[in-house]
């Protein structure tokens, strides 16, 4: 199975994305474990890690479904061109069986 450089480019954003929303989420509950109350989370960086798993989960499984459907349009692609070469290769044209 091979990757195409769009493929993995979507793989990798969606793994960052995820990855970081997952990091962000688990901050909070430790942050919330630790002691943290609602007046502590109010400043400094703690809204943009509030935020980051509400804005980045729904773009990672968005990615996710754009990378399934790319892969799966490539692949149909590359097994029709699969499937004539092996035509061609037999020297029947596709029409040619069916009656």
């Amino acid at each position: 199975m091979t990757f195409h450089r769009n493929e993995r480019v979507l793989a990798f954003m969606m793994l960052a994305i995820v990855g970081l929303s997952i990091l962000a989420f688990l901050s909070v509950i430790i942050g919330t474990a630790a002691g943290l109350n609602a007046r502590d989370f109010a400043g400094g960086v703690w809204p943009a890690v509030f935020t980051l798993p509400l804005i980045g989960l729904p773009i990672g499984f968005i990615l996710i479904i754009v990378l399934l459907v790319t892969t799966a349009r490539r692949r149909g692609r590359e097994a029709k061109a699969e499937e004539a070469a092996n035509l061609a290769k037999r020297g029947s044209s596709p029409a040619r069986g069916k009656k």
